[in-house]
């Protein structure tokens, strides 16, 4: 992505990235229950208390408290027969979830790689949090053209390419849950709840998002969704370009086909098969949205 792409997520990041190794910043409570965490993953499945508070270096009492609100969270469980603790399923749920992020980035990057190559722009792929896009996986381009985009940056969902597609594999009900507290204004683009319904509805159906120094001035991107075995929308992919560097009719055609193609090829290895598919061409072309 571009030098323009800068953003106030990127500089927050930065900050707490050089602050990791500021002792200041720890969270000794944390830490403890970390540690607790980690100790039950080891080879003895089972803690007691005692032996809790041991490992810690704490009071019975501290260690009653880390394994209370642990407990209550979901990530550890309380045998009363043997009076010990264990995982619990919530961490079970973290890990899964992790292992099935680092499944999708190893099957996207290859493809992602040969986007890159066969546009000329950044591409990424990024995952729904909330009501942000967050980038897993980028691939720079090779162009000498500065980028600030990186692994772990947080944009806002209903403004940006990828953000849009995610949004518009959700239901009408989780999208209004999801930004039913959210006040809206007219300035930045950005209109009423009903806006946003009628907006992601017409994504939906295009199945593409193209956007011209829509969410940031002089950037140009196309964003197509990335769906499982099911065809649930799990993640989208999209590149980004300087726009005095291209066209709109690049944007509309080859770039928006090299994207949908890319994206397809990543649903299929995921295990999803279009309706109506019947060779590697993978779906019909989807219709396209500029807006």
């Amino acid at each position: 992505m571009a030098k323009h792409e800068t953003s106030p997520e990127n500089s927050t990041l930065s900050g707490a990235s050089s602050a990791q190794s500021d002792e200041r910043y720890l969270v000794p409570a944390l830490i403890r229950g970390l540690t607790i965490l980690q100790r039950l993953s080891g080879e003895t499945r089972g803690l007691t208390l005692s032996e809790v508070a041991a490992a810690l270096g704490v009071t019975r009492s501290s260690a009653y408290r880390l394994l209370f609100t642990l407990g209550h969270l979901g990530f550890v469980v309380f045998d009363a027969d043997t009076k010990t603790y264990a995982l619990g399923p919530e961490v079970l749920r973290l890990g899964y979830g992790y292992l099935a992020s680092r499944d999708l980035v190893e099957v996207a990057t290859p493809h992602l790689v040969r986007l890159r190559d066969r546009t000329g722009w950044s591409a990424h792929l990024g995952e729904l949090q909330g009501r942000d896009v967050v980038y897993l996986a980028r691939v720079a381009t090779r162009r000498s053209i500065a980028s600030t985009v990186h692994v772990g940056t947080r944009l806002p969902a209903r403004a940006t390419t990828m953000g849009r597609i995610l949004l518009s594999g959700l239901s009408s009900d989780e999208v209004r849950d999801l930004y039913r507290d959210q006040p809206y204004s007219s300035e930045g683009g950005q209109g009423s709840l009903a806006d946003l319904e009628a907006q992601l509805a017409s994504d939906r159906a295009n199945g593409v998002v193209v956007q011209n120094s829509g969410y940031e001035p002089g950037v140009a991107s196309v964003a197509a969704p990335v769906r499982d075995t099911s065809g649930k929308i799990v993640a989208a992919i999209n590149i980004s370009a300087v726009a005095l560097l291209t066209t709109e009719t690049d944007l509309q055609g080859p770039l928006m086909a090299e994207v949908v193609a890319t994206a397809q090829a990543i649903s299929r290895d995921l295990g999803f098969k279009a309706e109506g598919e019947v060779d590697g061409a993978g779906a019909t072309q989807p219709r396209h949205s500029a807006r």
